[in-house]
């Protein structure tokens, strides 16, 4: 019996949300939910002015006092660059493959999170000018053949800029030798 195994990515690099900001905004909405939660479910005191029905708030403690620090947790920008595409994951929210044939420009740079995206995560002014980032001010511009643009967070923007340029497909690519950002 033989398992087909892909070959490994030409470039892998994992990025985790670790800012010490975000941490402390998710905890603070962690903590507001545990403490509504412990209020009205295990003491039998109503949270509140208005206290919502026992359902509401056992719903809502899972939602954001359990599931909002797992999501946060485990919510990961995974870039892969193969042969023959660019493999964006950004689980469990995007999972985006572009072609190299796609890619006709391929750039390191710096650029302003905010300003240009409106911050960090899979953020984009339309689906033509998209960026996945998770922290930093560096990554690596694609313009692909129908002038969108898509922009890819990285700590490491001329490596991953080189391994896409190296894909077979992008070796002629006009924007290759402009890694310097």
């Amino acid at each position: 019996m033989t398992s087909h195994t892909s070959p490994p990515p030409l470039y892998r690099e994992e990025q985790r949300f670790r800012s010490l900001w975000l941490w402390l905004l998710v905890l603070l909405v962690v903590a507001l939910n545990w403490w509504i939660f412990l209020q009205q479910i295990v003491l039998g005191k109503p949270a509140g002015n208005r206290p919502g029905p026992d359902w509401l708030v056992w719903v809502i403690w899972l939602l954001f006092g359990v599931g909002l620090p797992i999501f946060f947790y485990r919510l990961a920008l995974v870039v892969e660059v193969h042969d023959d595409a660019v493999h964006v994951r950004f689980a469990p929210l995007v999972n985006r493959r572009i072609p190299a044939e796609e890619i006709q420009d391929v750039e390191a740079t710096t650029y302003r999170p905010v300003r240009e995206y409106g911050g960090w995560g899979v953020r984009g002014v339309s689906r033509r000018n998209v960026a996945y980032n998770v922290s930093g001010n560096r990554g690596v511009r694609l313009t692909l053949r129908d002038g969108s643009r898509v922009l890819i967070g990285s700590q490491q923007p001329e490596a991953l800029a080189t391994a896409i340029a190296a894909t077979k497909k992008v070796a002629n690519s006009p924007g290759v030798g402009n890694l310097d950002g």
